[in-house]
C-alpha cells in the first residue's frame, strides 16, 4: 500500500508541474510522467493487460503532443545541445535494449503454459459460462472488468488527442 501511495504522490507532484510550468515541451514531459506512473499503479494492483495498453497509449499521446508542441520549442531543440540530446537518446536504447534481452531470455518456451488458470478455462469454461465460444467467455465473464477498463482507457485516450488536435478554440 505504501509504493501506491508514493506513486500517487509522484502523479500530484507531475500534474502540478504540468499546470505550473511555462515551457510547453516541459508540461507535455510532466504529463507524461502522470501516464507513467498510473501503469506502475495498474502494474502493482495486478492488472498488467491495463498497464499495458496505459503505457502504449500514453507513449502514442506523448508523442503526438511532442510533435504539435515541437515547433513552438524550436530553439530549445536546435540550440546545440544536439549531441548531448543524441548521446542520452542512444545511451537509454542502449539500456532499454539490455534488459528486454535480459527479461525475454527468461521467459519460457512457447507452448509452455505459465499459469494453470488456462487449464480451468478451458477445462470448466463451458459449463461455468454456457458460451460456446471460449474467448468470448473469458473476456466477457471471467475479465469483464479489465476489459470494461481497457476500453475506458482507450475511449479515453482518444477523446483527449481529439481534444488537442482540433482546430475550433485554439489560440493562435
Amino acid at each position: 500500500m505504501l509504493e501506491l501511495q508514493l506513486l500517487l504522490i509522484f502523479m500530484i507532484i507531475g500534474a502540478i508541474i504540468a499546470v505550473k510550468e511555462k515551457d510547453l515541451l516541459s508540461s507535455v514531459i510532466a504529463v507524461g510522467t502522470v501516464g507513467l506512473g498510473l501503469s506502475l499503479v495498474f502494474l502493482i494492483l495486478k492488472a498488467p493487460d491495463l498497464a499495458i495498453v496505459q503505457l502504449v497509449v500514453e507513449i502514442l499521446v506523448i508523442i503526438i503532443l511532442i510533435r504539435a508542441t515541437i515547433r513552438r520549442d524550436l530553439p530549445f531543440s536546435t540550440s546545440g545541445r544536439w549531441f548531448f540530446n543524441t548521446l542520452v537518446t542512444f545511451v537509454f536504447i542502449g539500456v532499454f535494449l539490455v534488459f528486454i534481452y535480459l527479461y525475454i531470455k527468461d521467459l519460457p518456451q512457447f507452448g509452455q503454459p505459465i499459469m494453470k488458470i488456462a487449464q480451468r478455462f478451458i477445462a470448466e469454461g463451458l459449463r461455468e459460462t454456457g458460451a460456446t465460444n471460449l474467448v468470448s467467455s473469458v473476456i466477457l465473464d471471467y475479465r469483464a472488468y479489465d476489459t470494461l477498463g481497457e476500453a475506458t482507457i482507450l475511449f479515453t485516450a482518444v477523446m483527449g488527442v481529439l481534444a488537442v488536435m482540433r482546430k475550433v478554440g485554439r489560440k493562435k
